[in-house]
């Protein structure tokens, strides 16, 4: 009987999303949900019990009844810390559980080959761990932030997850700690304390700890690199007539200028046809489909919170942006000083580089509807990834 404990119940402070980062999108699923299938699909695994933080219960159970595991799974809330959280799913295991494994939900590349390697480990020696060797020179400090010693790098590995444990003795751990007010930062240092060695399996360097921005961003390529993808890419085109009374507005930038663009929202015609080249791309219609112009909802909107609409739909899908090219077709105002906002808004927006974006704007010299300057017009292409990943 062997038991899987996931621990989701962080608040993912450090991402800087405002959410708990086992729901950021990887490749157009939640992180946790990886993690979640993995375990669904080992054999081995009798029970899976999922620790969140008491607002995030709903949100995960939704998750587990989308991912259909066939595993009996519960979903109980977690505590002030993590060590509180898997005490808490310690109480929730099933007391014929002869081994209990300890996963951060925020691991989500962990592949079946390490999760079996350290069952089998812990079958033998009572206690395991997924470590890797650590590559790089470790420095202690002084409290003034001077080195103070070098380790030899040869005797150090950085401790993974999963870990596992013969039940009774992780119980015991976690006793002994709750004595003695002691806080550890994994589940091994519990154990060491009462002085049962833990078995260091090696394990793999893309099985790293979603804790950043750059994290998840290193994930995504790791994930890509895994499995087979598929590049796709859309063309967007969008024109609006110049009128007065109306704010001018680009990229999502307000521009001095005596006219403005007339639309539904409001009218950024560079926006409008990126999100169209998006859409596009991936076979989800276009903006009047998924933002009719009749709808209320949209009336005055801004551009930029339909993007990041359009960045869920294509998410939800199962894409990732990978860049954009567009370019403003207008006779005037002049634009050069804009551009460089232009690209910081699309791409916060879309979640990518600012070297993934470029913008750019030209005139007519004089010709056709822009060089009468009664419109603008923008033209975008941009390039999805779909993730058929593992």
């Amino acid at each position: 009987m062997i038991t899987v404990i996931i621990a989701a119940a962080g608040s993912g402070s450090r991402m800087g999303r405002g959410i708990n980062k086992v729901f950021l999108s990887l490749c157009g699923q939640p992180v946790l949900a990886y993690s979640l299938s993995l375990f669904s699909r080992i054999a081995l695994i009798n029970e899976i019990i999922i620790v969140t933080a008491e607002q995030d219960l709903p949100l995960v159970q939704k998750l587990v009844d989308a991912t259909q595991t066939n595993k009996p799974t519960k979903v109980i809330a977690g505590g002030s810390e993590r060590q509180y959280s898997i005490a808490n799913a310690l109480q929730a295991a099933s007391n014929t559980a002869e081994l209990i494994l300890v996963h951060d939900g925020a691991r989500p590349l962990v592949s079946e080959a390490s999760v079996l390697a350290v069952i089998e480990a812990a079958r033998q020696s009572q206690a395991a761990g997924i470590a890797v060797p650590v590559k790089d020179t470790i420095k202690i400090a002084n409290e003034a932030g001077f080195a103070s010693a070098t380790p030899n790098r040869n005797m150090l590995w950085a401790i993974q997850t999963p870990q596992a444990f013969a039940a009774p003795l992780l119980r015991q751990a976690y006793d002994q700690a709750r004595r003695e007010n002691f806080l550890g930062t994994d589940d091994a240092s519990l154990v060491e304390r009462l002085g049962v060695p833990v078995k260091l399996v090696p394990g793999e360097y893309r099985n790293l700890k979603i804790t950043t921005p750059e994290d998840l961003q290193i994930a995504e390529v790791l994930y890509l690199g895994k499995g087979d993808i598929g590049m796709r890419v859309g063309i967007g085109y969008d024109v609006h007539r110049l009128t007065e009374g109306r704010k001018l507005v680009l990229g999502g930038v307000e521009i001095e200028h005596d006219y403005g663009l007339d639309g539904h929202s409001d009218a950024d015609v560079l926006l409008h046809s990126i999100k169209d080249a998006l859409l596009g791309a991936a076979a989800l219609g276009d903006i009047g489909r998924h933002f009719p112009d009749n709808d209320s909802r949209y009336k005055g909107i801004s551009s930029l919170i339909l993007l990041a609409k359009v960045r869920d739909i294509l998410e939800e899908n199962g894409f990732i942006v990978n860049n954009v090219d567009a370019t403003i077709v207008a006779e005037k105002p002049k634009l050069a000083s804009y551009i460089q906002t232009m690209n910081a808004n699309i791409a916060d927006t879309l979640r990518i580089a600012s070297g993934q974006v470029n913008i750019k704007a030209t005139t007519t010299e004089g010709l056709g509807f822009a060089g009468r300057r009664e419109g603008i017009a923008a033209y975008s292409i941009v390039s999805i990834i779909k993730c058929k990943g593992e």
